[in-house]
């Protein structure tokens, strides 16, 4: 598919009409544009509050976008979506926590995570990154398209954590379905590895595992994640079941 629209300096191309934009702390915070068949421009995931002049500057040389899609609702993935004026959506049991002024989640147990610094700092991370709660103005649900792409639910992480997969090349966007950093640490995996988001941070993380698994099970060749690098290859199916064992 060739691009009906310029494509904004700064992003990377991750597949065909799939780009990624990277910003906050050493750029580990991802958040994906697409252009689907028709040419409709859909953000997917909305990273932090300090990526909204970045992330509105990308929009206003897309020409405008038409929606943002949340991959869930947490601080570091809502941020930028309540200044950018674009009708917002997410999975139907997200919104609770989207339009919450709360920027740490009621099921999350930070003083589960085992490396004291992290879990120090944590706190004051979500207040800084969050934007706040979030108008949503429709919702998307398993089997819906978005700009091409097919929703798929994977609870766990968060209840209504969402991916988009893209069957005729094999893409998943899956913001925080998996995790290429060491989320208790702070710090990248080694390259080439996969983890299930620690509990600490799990609305229900034996269905975080299940979720992985479902992931792998497509046997996706490109794994875009919400957090560090995309990972490519033809064995990924086999890295997330490994993944799906840790923790």
């Amino acid at each position: 598919m060739n691009s009906k629209r310029a494509v904004p300096e700064g992003l990377e191309e991750v597949a065909d009409g799939v780009w990624l934009m990277t910003g906050d702390i050493k750029g580990a915070m991802n958040i994906y544009f697409i252009e689907g068949p028709d040419g409709e421009i859909v953000q997917f995931d909305a990273g932090t509050k300090p990526m909204t002049k970045k992330t509105r500057r990308v929009i206003e040389q897309f020409g405008g976008i038409d929606r943002i899609v949340l991959g869930h609702a947490h601080a570091d993935h809502r941020g930028t979506a309540p200044a950018l004026g674009v009708p917002v959506y997410c999975h139907p049991d997200e919104v609770a926590d989207a339009t919450s002024d709360a920027s740490i989640n009621p099921y999350m147990h930070l003083k589960e995570l085992e490396f004291a610094p992290v879990r120090w700092i944590f706190p004051f991370l979500l207040r800084h990154w969050d934007g706040g709660p979030v108008e949503i103005a429709g919702t998307v649900e398993e089997g819906d398209d978005v700009a091409g792409f097919k929703v798929l639910h994977f609870p766990g992480h968060a209840p209504g954590l969402i991916g988009l997969w893209r069957e005729s090349d094999r893409v998943a966007l899956v913001s925080d379905v998996v995790y290429f950093v060491d989320s208790a640490r702070m710090k990248p995996l080694p390259e080439g590895e996969a983890s299930v988001p620690h509990p600490a941070w799990a609305w229900d993380h034996q269905k975080s595992k299940e979720s992985v698994r479902k992931l792998a099970a497509l046997e996706p060749k490109v794994v875009a994640a919400g957090h560090e690098h995309p990972m490519r290859g033809e064995n990924l199916g086999e890295v997330l079941r490994q993944a799906a064992e840790k923790y």
